[in-house]
């Protein structure tokens, strides 16, 4: 058992003296607010890079990378909530990432360290979130005005207007009702699969090629890149945040929200991954929406089909942007005891309107700058959502319970910790490979995402 810091380390964090976070973070949610959260921060839009991710991998190692990658995830976050738990008992209730694990592990600069990763991933969340949004927007637009003049960069200028304005809402909590658009993952899911169904047994069906690269160093990389796309997919970045807006005692209620989530996780991860690979294979794109529609020959899919399922994905981007968002206003909007009136007041309406405005804005300029979607996700799986996911929960775990060293839980969870250090080394290199030399296929503010 940890035993609780002889002083407070953070003192400016306390919630007795941090208005801005009891703001942001409300406890009053019920168990299933809590399951459309994590709904919305792991079961996204992202599901469409699936089958792309299986280009790495092939059939059996895709399914069984995914796999493994989905009960680990499971494992790893039920850990977590044990944690908080543990430690609300205690009387060290937290509800940022970062001060459980600078208390827990007792390390100053492992606060530092989480706010790093947290950063990273909610800016690259962000920033793929707006560049998808915009990307769908096209697709449509590029359906209904084939000739239409209209570019990428200006399809995510308007995502960025809107997510501004969605931005003001003042609360995680607030956020309940807009993630519950996080279950239309269903919906677009089986558009897409029987939309890629029709597209394999129609007589314009795609070529079909599952190799994979012939040389085998490329092969490697290859893989890792898939892994680390997959951990995205897989990844929450902001559990303990989660855990926070459940109104106390949290007991069970984050185990329920877990199985909402990865039973909707479970009807579409599989049925996106095999679908979209069945028919496109090696020739899957990053958003399998676009696969449907090629650039050259007729469309694979009714237009409707396509055009509810864009609708559908545009929706939960926008609840993922804002879900992810949430706790970088929370670092930015950080107050002292001073300022308890609460956020609505003259003195703090104007700078919140501006700082997260200015967030959207840059977040919206990297994704028209950059548009990297497939890349993006690898990297911020590997340096991102692998060392918060896939490595902290357990070493937190271990050190909090203190499991002996004769216990199965002890070794797996050190076998995880092992093993997905040493992936999350190799996925960064290799992510971050593959986003260089795809940067010799675009140009900035390009028209087109770069696979």
């Amino acid at each position: 058992m940890a035993e609780p810091p002889e002083r407070d380390p953070f003192p400016e964090f306390r919630l007795d003296s941090d208005a801005g976070a009891t703001f942001v973070l409300e406890s009053k949610g019920k168990w299933w607010h809590a399951g459309f959260h994590l709904t919305t921060a792991i079961v996204g839009p992202t599901i469409l890079t699936l089958p792309y991710a299986f280009r790495g991998l092939g059939w059996g190692l895709g399914f069984l990378c995914l796999t493994v990658l989905g009960c680990v995830t499971f494992y790893s976050y039920y850990l977590m909530s044990k944690v908080l738990e543990h430690c609300e008992k205690a009387g060290r209730r937290h509800i940022r990432f970062r001060e459980l694990a600078a208390d827990v592990l007792g390390s100053g600069w492992m606060f530092y360290f989480v706010i790093f990763i947290q950063t990273a991933i909610n800016t690259g969340v962000g920033i793929g979130a707006i560049l998808l949004a915009g990307e769908c927007l096209k697709i449509m637009y590029e359906n209904l005005s084939p000739n239409g003049s209209l570019k990428l960069y200006e399809f995510i200028a308007m995502v960025t207007v809107v997510m501004i304005v969605l931005s003001q809402l003042p609360s995680f909590h607030s956020l309940r009702h807009i993630n519950f658009a996080s279950l239309l993952c269903l919906g677009y899911t089986f558009l897409m699969v029987g939309a890629c169904i029709n597209a394999g047994l129609s007589k314009n069906a795609p070529p079909r090629d599952y190799s994979l690269e012939p040389s085998g160093s490329s092969r490697v990389f290859s893989a890792f890149t898939s892994i680390s796309i997959i951990a995205a997919i897989f990844g929450n970045g902001i559990l303990p945040e989660i855990q926070a807006t459940l109104a106390p005692p949290a007991t069970g209620k984050m185990v329920k929200g877990l199985l909402m989530c990865y039973t909707v996780a479970l009807l579409t991860f599989y049925s996106a991954a095999v679908s979209g690979y069945w028919v496109f294979g090696n020739n899957s794109n990053s958003n399998i929406l676009k696969s449907l529609m090629p650039d050259e020959g007729p469309s694979l899919a009714p237009t409707i089909v396509l055009g509810l399922a864009v609708v559908f994905v545009l929706l939960q981007l926008l609840a993922i942007g804002l879900v992810y968002s949430q706790v970088a206003y929370e670092i930015m909007e950080k107050q002292s005891a001073d300022v308890k009136q609460g956020m609505f007041s003259k003195r703090n309406l104007i700078p919140r309107l501006i700082l997260r405005s200015l967030y959207v804005i840059f977040c919206g300029f990297m994704a028209a700058m950059l548009p990297f979607f497939g890349d993006i996700s690898g990297v911020v799986g590997a340096i991102g959502f692998i060392p918060l996911d896939f490595i902290l929960p357990m070493l937190l775990y271990n050190m909090t319970y203190k499991p002996s060293r004769s216990t199965l839980t002890y070794w797996i969870n050190l076998s995880i910790i092992i093993v997905f250090t040493g992936v999350g080394i190799m996925g960064s290199f290799s992510s971050i490979r593959k986003l260089v030399l795809d940067a010799n296929k675009f140009k900035l503010f390009s028209s087109d995402v770069v696979d």
